[in-house]
Parts: C-alpha cells; sequence; structure tokens
C-alpha cells in the first residue's frame, strides 16, 4: 500500500461524520428570524430594519423648548428688559462752611431725618466775637456819617451867617460912598477940610475890602457843602461796608448749625464729636428718600423705546418686590462716551461693540416698599414698548 492511499484511509469521511453526530430538530417555538408583521412595509421585512419609536419624554421635551422659544420670542415683540440696571439717587454731601470743632451731633448712622431739622453744630465762639466786632465797627460808621451830617446842617447856618455879613458890609460900603460924595463937595466948597474928604476915602476903601473878604467866605462856606456832601456818601459807604461785614459774620456764624435741606437717611458717617472739621470736609452724605433707577440698554434696544413708557423693575435683593415706573429721559450720548478714557477708534484697529446708554427711570408710587429700595441696589428693568394680549401680561 502507497503512503498515498495510506493518508486516505486514515482522513474522516465527510458523510460517516454526519451519520455519528447527533440529529438536531428544529425549534419552531423560537424562530431565529420572526417574519415581519403584515402591516410593516416590504422594505423592512426585507432587510430587517428595526421600527423607530420616540421616547415620550423626548417628545416633552422639544416640545418644551418649542414652547419656551416661542415664549421669549413673543415676548421680545412687547418688551424689552435689560439686567444692567442699579438705583440712584441725588445724594447731598453735608460738608461745613466754616471751620470749627464738632460740639454735638443730633444724627448718628443711618438715621432717618426730616426737613430743616438740626442736624450738627459746630463751636460758634470764634464766631460770636466776629459778629460783636462787626457790630461795632457799625455803630463806629453810622456814628461818622451823623456827625458829617451835622456838620452839613452846621455849614447851613455859617452859610446864612456869611450871607447876612455880605448884605451888611455892602450896606455900610454904601453909606461909605455917599460919605465919601459928601465930604467931596464940602472939601471943595471949602466947607468941609480935605483931612475929613480922605478919611471917608479910605473908610470906603476898607468896606470894599470888607464886602469881598465876606464873599469869598461866604463862596467857601457853600463850597464846604459839597465836600460834606462827599463825606456824607463816604460815611454813607462805610456804613454799608461795615453792615456787610455784619452780615457775613452773622452768616458765619449761622453756618456753626447745619440744617438739613430735605428729609432723608445719614450715610458714609466720618465725623464724631469733637473733630475740628475745615470748610468743605465731608461730615456725611445724606441720601433722600426719593430714588429712581438707571438702566443702561444697548443702543440696538432703543428703536422703539420712548418717554413715558411704562417700566416693570425687580430688585435683586427683594425678588418678591415688583416696582413700577416710567421712562423720564434717554441720556445723550453712551456711557462710554463719558469716560475717563473714551474710546478713540481712530487710533488703531477697530472692534465693534454694541454701546449702551443710560436711561432714568423715575419709580411711580410713595409706599413703604420703596423705601426699602437703596442707592446701588441691582434691578432689572423691563419697558413695555407695545401693549401685549392679556395672556402675555399673566405670565410676565
Amino acid at each position: 500500500m502507497t503512503q498515498a492511499n495510506i493518508l486516505l484511509a486514515r482522513a474522516p469521511s465527510p458523510l460517516s461524520d454526519r451519520v455519528n453526530e447527533p440529529e438536531i430538530k428544529p425549534d419552531h417555538s423560537n424562530p431565529p428570524f420572526a417574519l415581519p408583521p403584515a402591516s410593516e412595509p416590504a422594505h423592512h421585512a426585507r432587510f430587517g430594519l428595526p421600527r423607530l419609536r420616540v421616547p415620550a419624554w423626548m417628545l416633552a421635551l422639544g416640545f418644551g423648548l418649542a414652547a419656551t422659544a416661542a415664549y421669549f420670542y413673543v415676548q421680545s415683540l412687547y418688551f424689552v428688559e435689560t439686567d444692567d440696571a442699579a438705583v440712584q439717587a441725588d445724594t447731598v454731601t453735608v460738608v461745613p462752611k466754616v471751620a470749627a470743632y464738632v460740639t454735638a451731633l443730633h444724627v448718628t448712622d443711618n438715621s432717618a431725618f426730616s426737613a430743616n431739622q438740626l442736624l450738627a453744630e459746630l463751636d460758634p465762639r470764634d464766631y460770636e466775637v466776629a459778629v460783636a466786632s462787626a457790630t461795632a465797627t457799625v455803630q463806629s460808621a453810622q456814628a461818622a456819617q451823623a456827625n458829617v451830617e451835622a456838620e452839613l446842617r452846621q455849614q447851613d447856618q455859617v452859610i446864612a451867617a456869611d450871607d447876612a455879613t455880605v448884605q451888611g458890609d455892602r450896606a455900610m460900603l454904601a453909606f461909605a460912598e455917599q460919605e465919601l460924595v459928601r465930604f467931596r463937595d464940602l472939601a471943595k466948597t471949602g466947607a468941609g477940610t480935605g483931612e475929613r474928604w480922605q478919611q471917608a476915602q479910605s473908610d470906603t476903601g476898607q468896606r470894599q475890602a470888607a464886602l469881598q473878604r465876606d464873599i469869598a467866605t461866604l463862596g467857601a462856606a457853600r463850597a464846604t457843602v459839597d465836600v460834606l456832601k462827599t463825606q456824607i456818601r463816604q460815611a454813607e459807604a462805610n456804613v454799608a461796608g461795615a453792615q456787610a461785614a455784619l452780615a457775613q459774620a452773622q452768616l458765619n456764624l449761622s453756618y456753626t448749625r447745619i440744617y438739613a435741606q430735605s428729609s432723608g437717611t445719614v450715610a458714609d458717617r466720618t465725623v464724631q464729636v469733637g473733630n475740628f472739621v475745615q470748610p468743605g470736609q465731608k461730615l456725611f452724605s445724606a441720601v433722600p428718600n426719593e430714588v429712581y433707577v438707571i438702566a443702561n440698554f444697548k443702543e440696538t434696544q432703543l428703536a422703539q423705546m420712548h418717554t413715558g413708557q411704562l417700566v416693570g423693575v425687580t430688585v435683586d435683593a427683594l425678588p418678591d418686590l415688583k416696582l413700577h415706573g416710567h421712562v423720564d429721559s434717554f441720556q445723550r450720548g453712551t456711557g462710554s462716551n463719558f469716560a475717563l478714557l473714551p474710546p478713540e477708534n481712530a487710533t488703531g484697529n477697530f472692534v465693534k461693540i454694541v454701546q449702551r446708554v443710560p436711561v432714568k427711570i423715575l419709580l411711580d408710587g410713595t409706599g413703604e416698599a420703596y423705601h426699602l429700595v437703596a442707592p446701588g441696589m441691582s434691578v432689572e428693568a423691563t419697558v413695555t414698548v407695545h401693549t401685549p394680549p392679556r395672556w402675555l401680561s399673566a405670565l410676565h
């Protein structure tokens, strides 16, 4: 037997192996491939594709997202809102106008005060002395003015006396001239002496000289009236200056008592009793009760906004508090335009950035809730640019 025959004899026969293997019966109760239902398409059955089924939670999620997107889109048609907003107030810094020691404080931290209430007192003694000195100066100036006025009235009498003297000189001169003519005629006829005529001539000359002298005295007296009137005007000016100094001294004295200009609350107090304060030095801040909102809207949001539109304000610190107001005014310029270093786009690469414009919103109402809002609090402002439907107003 050859080697090939030996190998063939050892090789197993396929037929014999199948005969020796145990018979496997098919299980018709659990077929490996189930036929698709008759309702499914033929290509599903042909290619064995699985049936697509979407879970209910995915449908609910998709519906919710679609509803949310629709809500925000519809809301944008009627409302414009921003969270870049804060409460502001016209806060006044209380400062002294005179230098002095603080002797009394009638308010403390966070104290509420009313209009015309006394807030602080400064040491008034220096200013009381200044008032007394100014008062004495006024009295002295008034006395000087009265003295000049008295001299003026006296000068009127002097003028009257000098005028009477001139009138008497003229009368005596007329008599002397008559005497001169008489003695001249007598001397010419020999009835009188030449010496007497000469005496009459001398008397006439003296009378003329006396008249001229008294006329000059009268002129001087009348000129003195103008001098005295000028002195009176000067005295009046001195009185006015002294009275102004007195008024300033009294005003400085009044500055030692600091009163509230309007009602408000004390904030940022830096003064204590006994401090020496200078004019313009900050004592504390007076925060008024009236506050408003400055909302910085994007410039792209201003197209449909105008003054008078209703605004809803939500305070971050008080989420349950909903305030109402209206648009008061728009700042004429963006916030960056008034910055310390405003942008200068021409000096480098330009990057366009949406700017924000401050919008002033006045709050409507004076209830107790409005006093809970303080300057600096962050708020969210929503401006109603169009009248929304009722369902949207209820949801908003």
